[in-house]
């Protein structure tokens, strides 16, 4: 049974008690209940139980009783449901339901049957999702911050899909302003052997890009102009830089949908047409011979120029265009992920989107991440030898692999600065996380290797023989995927499932090393195969095919072994 069938099955029961209670009171107004209304937690303490709701204390008042009563009344008809042991009340009026072995069991055959589709649900069914992260300049290798969007949005993406969006990875190329004029002009000091512009971009990529281009132009370089010379290494330089970072991602485990180009704004009239949608709606206005969004209105702490005296656009133009032009491609919600120096921006962005006439943090949602640091003895790791002046994604997969790269980025909350211990992460230990959870999964799979060798089979399922105190437990942490990756979606937090897959591994080893053996899904010596044998190892291919869902959500993969 898993917690939508308990909700399910309480929700006429709920329904009868409270409108017995409303027709009582005879100034209660018409209450509709739906399961919603009926939240169903996890115990801390699992001797109270294998779920435990609140719904009476969220209904008491509304119906004018006593929560604690009204408690009484729902468990007492509770406790007749097919696959309820008992339901009884705590406190001021918490209701903890113990079930059945039979029905807490019965979910390993659950999750089996759905396979890959366990865990998914319908929170965002046809949701349209624009979803831009990474978005680095194309003037040099992704930098830590970059590397923890790389990972954290694609596994975002994932779980939003999981919950039924229509998701859009979308990479927004900035080729257009300042930033791509100081990389050209260290491109070409570079190749003429001059020292790098006071402003401009070092390390060694430069030359390495700065060979290519020159290698790779047809024609004679020399015999160009300064300005000619500018304006080949912009261009083909800006190109070798986006591919390298194309495919830095590529190996990264991370590919977009769209590459949207910051020019195509300015060269397809995109901010023309924004500006005159907020003209139209009276929010425009010029002043000292420039164009003005008034933001104030919306709560932005001063007016935005768009368009300067001098008829350049102002940052803001860009983002002003890009945002009607994902509007009118039919998103509903829009997600940019930005780095810690990006938090300024938010109330000018919100204050835009209200002049658009639409919902700040619905139709647009900006999440800020914070800065990630490598520790190595300790100590954080100051620089890449290639980049320079920082640490790159290729820094840290070089030192820990892909997967513990991704694992290591995805597992904590992005509002928080990490510190990733590099010596941990190449540890072969239950220390390290990722090696924690793949080791759970791979030894599912060498159980299951080794039951097939021992003639242990699925041919028989009888869950009411799933009754020691870790099968309850680990079939309790089974339950509770689902939610947990509902949750992920609402909160946008890919780490919760991160730390879930954690958590379902600890209870999974801890089933797995019972030393009485009373757990085992091998037969021991000459020991028969019984159907307990057989059941178990539904139960245990159930956790391996959670741990394998809860991976793909991260983006890590599942290893056979070890």
């Amino acid at each position: 049974m898993t917690p939508a069938d308990l909700s399910d099955a309480l929700l006429p029961i709920v329904t009868t008690v409270v409108d017995r209670r409303r027709e009582a009171a005879t100034d209660a107004a018409e209450l509709t209940i739906t399961a919603a209304d009926i939240p169903l937690e996890r115990p801390k303490n699992r001797e109270h139980g294998d779920w435990a709701s609140n719904v009476a204390m969220r209904l008491a008042k509304r119906v004018g009783a006593n929560p604690r009563e009204l408690a009484s009344e729902i468990a007492e008809a509770a406790a007749s449901i097919d696959g309820v042991a008992s339901a009884e009340v705590a406190g001021p009026g918490f209701i903890n339901f113990r079930l059945e072995a039979a029905a807490a069991g019965q979910l390993a055959k659950t999750i089996l049957d759905a396979g890959e589709a366990y865990g998914t649900g319908h929170v965002y069914d046809g949701l349209l999702v624009n979803l831009e992260f990474v978005s680095a300049n194309p003037t040099g290798p992704i930098h830590l911050g970059g590397a923890r969007w790389a990972a954290v949005g694609d596994s975002l993406a994932r779980i939003l899909q999981a919950e039924g969006a229509d998701v859009t990875r979308e990479y927004y190329f900035n080729d257009h302003g300042s930033q791509i004029d100081r990389f050209a002009r260290s491109l070409l000091a570079a190749y003429l052997g001059e020292p790098t512009p006071e402003d401009g971009y070092g390390g060694a990529y430069i030359g390495e890009i700065a060979e290519r281009v020159s290698a790779g132009y047809d024609g004679d370089l020399a015999a160009l102009s300064r300005d000619e010379q500018q304006e080949v290494f912009r261009s083909r330089g800006t190109e070798l830089m986006f591919q390298e970072i194309k495919d830095r991602l590529h190996a990264f485990g991370v590919d977009f949908d769209v590459y949207f180009h910051e020019d195509s704004l300015h060269e397809s009239g995109a901010v023309e047409r924004a500006i005159e949608r907020l003209r139209e709606q009276g929010h425009i206005f010029e002043a000292d011979g420039a164009i003005w969004l008034r933001t104030t209105t919306f709560g932005d702490d001063r007016d935005r120029v768009v368009i300067r005296s001098n008829g350049e656009p102002a940052y803001i133009s860009g983002d002003l265009g890009y945002y009607l032009d994902k509007r009118e491609r039919g998103f509903e919600q829009n997600i940019i992920m930005l780095g810690a120096d990006h938090h300024g921006y938010i109330g000018r962005m919100m204050a835009m989107v209200e002049a658009f006439g639409d919902v700040p943090n619905v139709n647009l949602q900006i999440l800020i991440g914070q800065m990630v640091n490598l520790m190595r003895e300790g100590e954080p790791v100051k620089m890449s030898k290639r980049a320079g002046t920082i640490v790159t994604l290729d820094d840290l997969v070089d030192a820990v692999g892909v997967d513990a790269a991704r694992y290591a980025l995805v597992r904590s909350s992005t509002d928080s600065q990490l510190d990733i211990d590099l010596d941990l992460l190449t540890k072969r230990s239950n220390d390290n996380p990722v090696y924690y959870v793949q080791y759970a999964h791979a030894r599912t799979r060498s159980v299951a290797a080794n039951a097939e060798k021992a003639g242990v089979d699925r041919s028989v399922f009888k869950p009411e023989l799933l009754t020691h105190p870790t099968e309850s437990a680990l079939l309790g942490g089974l339950q509770e995927f689902p939610r947990v990756v509902a949750q992920a979606a609402e909160l946008r937090e890919p780490h919760r499932v991160a730390r879930y897959i954690e958590e379902l591994a600890g209870l999974y080893h801890a089933w797995y090393a019972v030393r009485d053996g009373s757990t085992r899904v091998l037969p021991h010596g000459e020991e028969p195969v019984t159907d307990a044998h057989r059941t178990r190892l539904w139960l245990n291919d159930a956790t391996g095919q959670v741990i394998r869902n809860g991976l793909t959500l991260v983006g890590v993969s599942a290893p056979e072994r070890m």
